[in-house]
């Protein structure tokens, strides 16, 4: 029996549509963290939950963007970033600035009083399930990117690491305050959630103001 090979384009169109549903696999995933996330570390009093359930939030703007993005390299390849994607990267830097503003303020405030969480339980469990789903979702954006030859996807899934770096950080602290209930790791882990989110609003203005695919790891 003969095989059939798939025409090319074929495989491009499902690697693509691929793609476009991990983008908004990621957006309605970042929503649901974002409002239990929120919502657990306010009742629990943990800055550091809260401020990363913020966090998600901001990323579903990012993830609309991204989003764009897939659909723009699917029908115009080669073509370079456009208004759109450039004005989400914008209002995307701007929110992770008033992020990192209302963390390092809070995160300093509870530092000094001495302000202890109810527990860091769910913070632990969330931070958990992040860092085993966003891995799962790094490495399909990483075959879809080898796949069709795409820097830009590629790129993507690199700078998608600092959500996991934010997730081990929530996790550590969490972690550490259950198991000793040392009163300052959550003010710690909270003002380093505000370093990693001022460095995630940096990168996205130089992303917005060149057409370089990714800043990640630049000082």
């Amino acid at each position: 029996m003969e095989s059939i090979t798939i025409p090319r384009a074929d495989q491009q169109n499902r690697l693509y549509r691929y793609a476009f549903g991990l983008a908004l696999l990621t957006i309605v995933y970042n929503v649901a963290e974002g409002l239990i996330a929120t919502y657990l570390g306010y009742e629990d009093e943990s800055l550091a939950l809260f401020g990363f359930g913020v966090d998600s939030f901001i990323e579903v703007i990012s993830g609309i963007g991204i989003a764009h993005m897939i659909v723009r390299i699917w029908h115009k390849p080669g073509s370079p970033r456009d208004d759109f994607e450039r004005t989400a990267l914008r209002i995307t830097g701007f929110a992770f600035y008033g992020l990192t503003g209302g963390l390092t303020v809070g995160g300093l405030y509870n530092l000094f009083s001495g302000h202890e969480p109810a527990t860091t339980f769910w913070g632990v469990v969330i931070s958990a399930i992040s860092i085993t789903l966003m891995w799962l979702m790094i490495m399909g954006k990483t075959y879809v990117g080898r796949q069709l030859g795409s820097q830009a996807i590629l790129a993507d899934a690199e700078c998608s690491r600092v959500c996991i770096y934010m997730s081990v950080l929530l996790l550590l602290s969490s972690g550490i305050y259950e198991l000793t209930g040392f009163a300052y790791v959550d003010a710690l882990g909270t003002l380093g959630l505000a370093w990693l989110s001022f460095r995630e609003g940096r990168e996205c203005f130089q992303k917005a103001k060149s057409n370089n695919l990714c800043a990640c790891g630049h000082d």
